[in-house]
């Protein structure tokens, strides 16, 4: 199908990805337990485009330049390590009853999603190394089948993660109505975001 052999593997790969917890799950839950199923959107919203600019990035050859300097990989890995430690930190240590400690405001989901996707070092292997195999070289038809790739890419993802957050959204209301056990699941989410960062920025 325009260039992009066993569509339907291809697919289901995507799918597989999506359901594998990490990052940007973890950013599409958050935005939604702090602002409901619009922050979720949003936050869906700049997952996609941070996928869409790694797509594109691969496609223009940047993967192959970060696979030939394992130092730029580094730095890249390294800074989304950090970023994402530094926001499991304020999660953690933040004092009760206070304002948000990654201090999302609605205009800010979608760039906060966009930035942990961006720098996501799983997510730049995922485009790096993997949607490559299901290139079709007999068929290929250069942009269009990139183009066709990335359409399906979008899709998939905006179906799954806003379905992902409308559960969230659901069960969110619960949750805040026990403040000691929602503080609990904060720092408890603070944790694995510590926990991400430092498996990122060892492995």
């Amino acid at each position: 199908m325009l260039g992009i052999g066993d569509y339907g593997a291809f697919c289901a790969a995507i799918l597989l990805f999506l359901a594998l917890p990490g990052p940007g799950t973890f950013a599409l839950l958050t935005s939604t337990g702090k602002g409901g199923f619009g922050a979720g959107a949003a936050a869906t919203l700049g997952v996609i485009l941070g996928d869409q600019v790694l797509l594109w990035l691969a496609v223009a050859g940047v993967a192959a330049l970060l696979a030939a300097q394992p130092v730029l990989f580094q730095a890249v890995q390294y800074l989304g390590a950090a970023y994402l430690a530094w926001i499991g930190l304020k999660l953690l240590f933040a004092q009760p009853g206070s304002a948000s400690p990654v201090r999302i405001e609605p205009r800010h989901y979608a760039r906060q999603a966009f930035l942990i996707t961006l720098l996501n070092p799983k997510a730049i292997v995922f485009y790096m190394a993997f949607f490559p195999l299901f290139i079709d070289p007999a068929s290929h038809r250069g942009t269009v089948t990139f183009a066709a790739m990335a359409a399906t890419i979008a899709v998939i993802t905006a179906v799954y993660c806003l379905l992902l957050c409308a559960f969230a959204d659901i069960l969110s209301a619960k949750v805040k109505a026990n403040r000691r056990l929602a503080r609990g699941l904060e720092r408890l989410a603070g944790l694995f975001l510590v926990g991400f960062g430092i498996r990122l920025g060892t492995q």
